[in-house]
């Protein structure tokens, strides 16, 4: 969320020391040390701020307005070549029925051929019922539940039958979804708490949920059954503050991995009990990870150096651990990632108020580390409570940046903002959606800007 060390995402706790303070100014490049001279010691120098620019480098806050006043920009005109020839493009057409040169668009016209039985196999294919779908895509705001403080998080389970939220009241709220609405069902009070429950994750099987917060545990307890029986996993990290800022389950239920304020990953064997994996990942706080696949071997993951990296457990050694490939083009720390499912390709969101799509079998040359790493110097903004600064809306690309999509449209402010894949089963995977520091969900097709919305 912040530089490693000084922790500052927008979950810090109230007592962050002053040596903490220290480090962020350094490194942000706002206070130096200098040497008072005749062996006196070191003197803390504040760096003068650079005179006022109106040029698209300045360090001046964008002239806008925060809240649902902010207009994010969008980029009417992306360049689309990349993903317009990509291998992706054509697994969404197949997924959502449209590769074929005239699909019928028409609901009624695709019932009358399924009659007719024109349709594959007397039938809608995946595809054809994932356009069928899409024609009944919510499209309005219902007001399901009020909370006492501010929210930080909210997931679905994968089945999508389960819906958790985390407030800084302490307290988880469970929802299950039926006849299209959400009914909540629990409300569990959390454990071990600092500050606020950052995230939130579920079983597959829906029957046990996991959260975190500041904490050298990642809680558990049962959704279905005992609700007030925690169990405590301990992750044993070396840092005395800590935090694990995300957290996801494997698809068979057995590990659990997260990342955390310390820079690294951590596995977590819920059948031995054990932390059976931690990974030095990255520079600074790892602020998501992500499991490529259902086969768990492959792993995501996303912190503030800008850096996506590529890990594969088959050839991981925590003694000296190398990603298999880093995916560099960032401007600033990255917010969320998530996968396709395919091991191939996921989607990130980023504080430089942007979503990039990557294809893992593009990795980035170590031009684009450099360009990112040097991106992120010369961030000297916080986004939790400051305005976005002008040159946040660059739209040339970094130097090596192999993302085969940017999206922009939204805000990545006040806290670690989300973006997904919609999903398979009701969609194809044709839309990305992400939230926004406006309170809007902003949702794009693949080849549109994000925050252009679908026709």
């Amino acid at each position: 969320m912040g530089s490693r060390g000084s922790s500052s995402g927008p979950a810090d706790p109230p007592d962050s020391s002053l040596a903490q303070v220290l480090a962020h100014l350094l490194r942000r490049g706002q206070v130096r040390l200098v040497s008072r001279g005749g062996g006196r010691g070191l003197q803390l120098v504040s760096t003068p701020l650079p005179p006022p620019s109106d040029s698209d480098d300045s360090d001046g806050a964008w002239d806008g307005c925060l809240g649902d006043r902010y207009r994010p920009p969008v980029d009417v005109c992306p360049d689309t070549r990349d993903i317009d020839k990509s291998e992706i493009s054509t697994q969404i057409r197949l997924q959502t029925g449209t590769l074929t040169p005239h699909p019928p668009h028409n609901l009624t016209r695709l019932l009358h051929r399924r009659e007719r039985g024109l349709c594959h196999n007397g039938g809608f294919s995946h595809g054809e019922c994932s356009r069928v779908t899409t024609h009944f895509l919510p499209n309005h705001v219902t007001l399901v539940d009020r909370f006492p403080q501010k929210a930080f998080c909210g997931v679905y389970s994968p089945d999508g039958q389960v819906f958790m939220s985390a407030c800084q009241d302490q307290c988880l709220r469970v929802y299950r979804g039926r006849g299209g609405r959400l009914r909540k069902v629990l409300t569990v009070r959390a454990r071990d708490v600092g500050w606020s429950v950052l995230d939130v994750a579920t079983t597959p099987d829906n029957s046990r949920l996991l959260y975190s917060s500041w904490s050298d545990y990642i809680h558990m307890c049962g959704i279905d059954g005992d609700s007030e029986q925690h169990t405590a996993l301990d992750l044993n990290p070396d840092e005395r503050r800590f935090c694990v800022f995300s957290l996801t389950v494997s698809s068979d239920g057995h590990e659990v991995l997260g990342g955390a304020n310390d820079g690294c990953l951590y596995v977590y064997d819920l059948d031995r009990n054990q932390r059976t994996l931690k990974v030095d990942a990255h520079e600074d706080d790892v602020n998501t990870v992500a499991f490529a696949d259902v086969g768990s071997q492959i792993l995501f993951s996303g912190g503030d150096d800008a850096l996506c990296k590529v890990w594969d457990r088959r050839t991981l050694r925590e003694d000296r651990p190398q990603p298999v490939g880093v995916l560099a083009g960032h401007r600033d720390g990255v917010t969320f990632i998530d996968s396709k499912g395919d091991a191939r390709y996921l989607v990130s969101n980023s504080k430089d108020q942007t979503i990039k799509l990557w294809d893992i079998r593009r990795f980035s040359p170590k031009e684009g580390l450099q360009a990112s790493r040097q991106a992120v110097t010369q961030q000297n903004w916080d986004y939790r409570w400051q305005q976005v600064p002008k040159r946040a809306f660059k739209s040339h690309r970094l130097v090596g940046d192999t993302s085969v999509m940017t999206y922009r449209g939204h805000g990545v402010l006040h806290t670690l903002i989300r973006c997904r894949f919609s999903p398979t089963f009701s969609t194809g995977q044709r839309y990305i959606y992400t939230g926004c520091s406006t309170g809007r969900l902003v949702m794009g097709r693949f080849s549109l800007p994000v925050g252009l919305p679908d026709a």
